[in-house]
């Protein structure tokens, strides 16, 4: 229960996050204003001058990009079905493959432009940040999923991964200028708000027909 309470709270101070972030673009704040152009502006000063670190970027962000991790779970996806791991393969539709329409959902109504210097082509309005959301969910739930799988040992190593996967996804949309940092932050927020709100309603713990948990301290 004190675990629960944990992420109901966490999840409630992330939406307050986004919801800070939304507003405070929506109704021009300075601050914000000035903390996003502090970022963007010299980046583009140092991308225009370095196209080469602009390809590095570009293309990181897109191998490892949320694209990518959402293909990479319908293989996941597909080989839970056939292990008849109905509960996991369900989790994983739940957050990998449905947060997309929460992004879609998101960006019509904040209808927010690029960045006027946008260093590379990206589809789309502004905010949240596509990558950052998709990245946060996908992340987690592999993490959610695959971490009971792994060796003692290896599970550190996985969560840093995860973390330095997530924030570096972040900044290089920030370094593209294709992102205002305050998407990044929003779609963070919005990203773990959701995946918290699936990993409650619908926990892959053991259950007839998925005889593997997948979270750290459900029963094997």
């Amino acid at each position: 229960m004190p675990h629960r309470a944990w992420l109901v709270g966490s999840a409630v101070f992330a939406v307050g996050v986004f919801a800070l972030m939304w507003v405070g673009y929506s109704q021009q704040w300075p601050w914000l204003a000035r903390a996003d152009l502090a970022a963007l502006e010299p980046l583009d000063r140092f991308g225009t001058a370095h196209p080469g670190w602009v390809t590095a970027w570009d293309l990181y962000c897109t191998v490892l990009g949320p694209t990518v991790l959402r293909l990479a779970g319908l293989v996941v996806i597909a080989v839970a079905l056939v292990r008849r791991r109905v509960r996991t393969a369900v989790f994983l539709v739940l957050t990998v493959e449905l947060s997309g329409l929460l992004l879609v959902t998101a960006k019509a109504i904040a209808d927010r432009p690029r960045p006027a210097a946008a260093l590379v082509f990206a589809q789309s309005t502004s905010f949240p940040s596509g990558h950052a959301l998709g990245l946060m969910v996908c992340v987690l739930a592999f993490l959610t999923v695959l971490l009971p799988m792994l060796p003692s040992a290896a599970r550190g190593w996985a969560i840093a991964a995860g973390v330095v996967l997530i924030a570096s996804i972040g900044v290089g949309r920030v370094v593209l200028n294709v992102h205002h940092p305050s998407d990044v932050v929003a779609g963070w927020a919005l990203g773990y708000a959701y995946f918290i709100v699936c990993r409650l309603l619908y926990p892959p713990r053991v259950s007839p027909g998925d005889g593997t948990p997948a979270a750290p301290g459900t029963a094997r």
